[in-house]
Formats: C-alpha cells, structure tokens, sequence
C-alpha cells in the first residue's frame, strides 16, 4: 500500500471509532488514567499491558467502585484516586457498584 492509502486508511479506522463512541486509551508511561465524571468512566474502554497500572479519578461528589464480577473491586473516593495494576487475565468488563449502569471494559494487550 501507499503511504497515502495507508494514511487515509488510519483516518477511516478513526474517524469510525470516533463515530460508533468507542475510542480505546492506550497506557503511557506505565498508567493509564480514566476520569469517572457525571457518571460514566472516560474513556469507556482503555488497552493496557500486564504490569501496568489504571489510575481512575473520581471528580464525583460521590464514592464509586471499578468492580468486576467475580473478581476484583477498586473504591473510589469522591475528589480522589485509586489503582489497580492489571495482569494477564484482566481483559475484563467492569462497572460500578453503586451505579451499575457505569461501565468500563480493560483491554490487555501483548
């Protein structure tokens, strides 16, 4: 392929992401940092190597849980920030406890 094909390739796969709301957050620097914010966690949906750390800020007035069924549970704080560091099993589906409707999904990559 061309370099402009491959370039205006990039930008479809983008665009449609931006499009269909599904944008994926890859870690920086070892963390990757997702803001719950009127009740929703954002980005929705992050990609994240084992070993590597997610950091979620609360700027809720309110607690709020990154929680997965059947496994692990992270409280969250009004005004604060809590962690979690991913392993190899946390390609996951998770929410919040007290608000069920906010979910978030970790995705581990290679």
């Amino acid at each position: 392929m061309t370099r402009n094909l491959l370039n205006r390739r990039q930008l479809l796969i983008t665009g449609a992401a931006v499009l269909s709301g599904h944008t994926l957050v890859r870690a920086h620097n070892g963390t990757v940092h997702v803001t719950i914010d009127k009740l929703a966690f954002l980005p929705a949906e992050i990609q994240i190597k084992a070993g590597e750390t997610v950091e979620w800020t609360n700027k809720d007035r309110f607690a709020h849980t990154a929680t997965v069924k059947g496994g692990w549970d992270v409280l969250i704080p009004p005004g604060k920030t809590a962690t979690h560091v991913a392993t190899v099993d946390d390609t996951v589906d998770y929410y919040c406890r007290f608000h069920p409707n906010m979910k978030g999904r970790i995705v581990i990559s290679a």
